[in-house]
């Protein structure tokens, strides 16, 4: 499967689990609007995630998908599959032990970290809080699974079902707030019930796509053996980069908890931005690390710069406008997504204040996704946990600056700590890029900068476009018949067929990557495209 298709595949997915998403929380805002019930249902999601991308979907599934493709290059399958049991039951063992700890010990823990609801006197947030994030901590465990059986089905080249397994979360949580959205306070226990029925859905889902497969995945006695010695040793330097990523980010919840509404606030604006994220950044991750791993492992250079060329290019070309719209028409977004029920338009006012500055991060948080894979198929993950940590310590000053700077002004100061996160990331991908470069391990090709350029171009003509649009919102309105929601809509789509006109105008964008994304190749079909940057020895796809 080419890196095109790859990420073609779990797009397509991630765009449906995407606009799922959307409406999922236009009906949750809408239900439990952005006051203190909605500040305990989402701490109630920091710590099952928090731990989740530390033990889990970060770390370990990066430092997995390598040893299980070297095992089962050098060894076989029947090596490979004994491995990955081992992880299972060692993974299984540990995250178990781990969410009932946490459960036992959640009210201390909420104590020490959610210190906004003490300074302010409110313990019903305070122990609602605790509650929910009981109910929803099993879905650690149940993710940490998911993800192994997600490296097993990625480096088997199987991305169709991971990719889709996130629509399962959506479900279980748009049903609840519907059946729910006049009764808040039983919304959010229902809701957080979901969070915990899904995780546990989603790990059997995969695992019976493993089984599928013909991959035969077995608990036993946890043991440190030799494969888990090696996840472990490669997986621990991202652990603790995630660890230093998500204490940031307990930083920024610590701080918004100070904030009335802060939390939903950013956490509506989080959904905006992450968009991007999903259908772009993650979706190459997974599909390049295979890709990457096999090339080194080869020692074949020019199919691991290949790889990277084509990723990048794609990357930009779809983050960038991304970050135009999210910059030119942040209220406009907001406003018509998210405002109705118990979401207020001075709420969607505020939202858009956090999401203009995550916007200019956009295309940062891409390119880490796109460049870390360059390090760990090299099994080195230590460098990349460097470069996480020094740029978390300058999110963290920056954005807690800002945070006290604004309120020090009678201003809120919830909008820095969007600051912070987006001047980090870009020092991330400058710490990222520029060892990449130095070291020789990889420089963009003229084809892949020209396109990028051409994408900016396409870029600013698509913001200049989306201007004049809102400058016509009242007419636009009134073909819409005065809906907010159906003038959103003839403003994204002016937008985007601006855009999509000019990307292929300017190059970003090619007519054969279309074709490459929407068909599978063939033998000379894939020997062809391994002059693009299309991984050849990937083969074709089931899915």
């Amino acid at each position: 499967m080419s890196i095109l298709r790859s990420t073609s595949v779990i797009g397509a997915f991630t765009v449906a689990s995407r606009i799922l998403g959307f409406a999922r929380e236009i009906i949750i805002v809408a239900a439990i609007g952005a006051g203190p019930l909605a500040d305990a249902y989402y701490t109630a999601q920091i710590f099952p995630n928090l731990f989740r991308r530390v033990f889990a979907e970060g770390a370990f599934s990066q430092a997995f998908v390598p040893v299980f493709s070297r095992t089962r290059e050098r060894e076989g399958e029947a090596a490979a599959e004994q491995s990955a049991s081992e992880a299972l039951s060692a993974l299984l063992a540990v995250t178990g032990a781990l969410t009932i700890a946490a459960q036992i010990l959640m009210p201390v823990i909420m104590l020490l970290m959610q210190l906004g609801y003490v300074r302010r006197g409110d313990w019903d947030t305070f122990w609602l809080s605790v509650f929910l994030t009981q109910i929803t901590m099993p879905y650690l465990t149940a993710m940490s699974l998911a993800a192994l059986f997600q490296g097993v089905l990625n480096t088997h080249s199987r991305f169709a079902l991971a990719a889709a397994a996130p629509t399962i979360l959506n479900a279980f949580l748009i049903i609840p707030a519907l059946i729910f959205q006049d009764m808040p306070r039983a919304a959010v226990y229902a809701l957080a019930t979901g969070i915990m029925l899904a995780g546990l859905v989603q790990a059997g889902m995969l695992y019976w796509g493993c089984k599928r497969l013909g991959v035969r995945l077995r608990l036993m006695r946890p043991r440190i053996t030799p494969a888990v010695r090696r996840i472990v040793a490669i997986s621990v330097p991202g652990a603790v980069a995630a660890s230093a990523v998500q204490i940031n980010i307990t930083i920024s919840q610590v701080l918004a908890s100070m904030e009335e509404g802060a939390k939903s606030w950013l956490n509506a604006a989080d959904r905006l931005y992450q968009l991007p994220l999903g259908l772009v950044g993650v979706a190459l991750g997974v599909a390049i690390l295979p890709s990457l791993s096999r090339a080194v492992e080869a020692d074949d250079r020019d199919a691991s710069r290949g790889t990277l060329d084509l990723a990048l290019s794609i990357a930009m070309a779809l983050s960038l406008p991304a970050a135009a719209a999210l910059m030119t028409v942040p209220a406009l977004l907001v406003d018509g997504l998210f405002a109705r029920g118990e979401f207020t338009t001075a709420d969607a006012g505020m939202t858009s204040r956090a999401l203009f500055h995550f916007a200019w991060g956009v295309p940062a948080f891409v390119l880490i996704k796109v460049l870390a894979p360059a390090f760990y198929a090299r099994h080195d993950t230590i460098r990349p946990m460097r470069f996480a940590m020094i740029s978390v310590a300058v999110n963290v000053v920056i954005g807690a600056g800002l945070f006290f700077v604004l309120r020090a002004q009678g201003l809120p100061g919830f909008p820095g700590l969007a600051v912070g996160t987006s001047a980090a990331a870009w020092l991330n991908v400058a710490l990222l890029a520029g060892t990449l470069w130095k070291e020789g391990l990889y420089r963009p090709g003229g084809l892949a900068l020209r396109r990028i350029a051409g994408a900016l171009a396409a870029s600013a003509l698509m913001a200049a476009a989306l201007l004049f649009a809102v400058a016509q919102y009242d007419a636009l309105a009134d073909a819409a018949f005065g809906a907010k929601e159906g003038a959103l809509v003839l403003v994204v789509a002016a937008g985007g067929l601006v855009y999509a006109v000019a990307a292929l105008v300017f190059g970003a964008l090619r007519v054969s990557d279309l074709r490459i994304m929407l068909r599978k190749r063939g033998r000379r079909g894939a020997a062809a495209a391994a002059g693009q940057g299309v991984d050849p020895a990937a083969g074709a796809s089931q899915d």
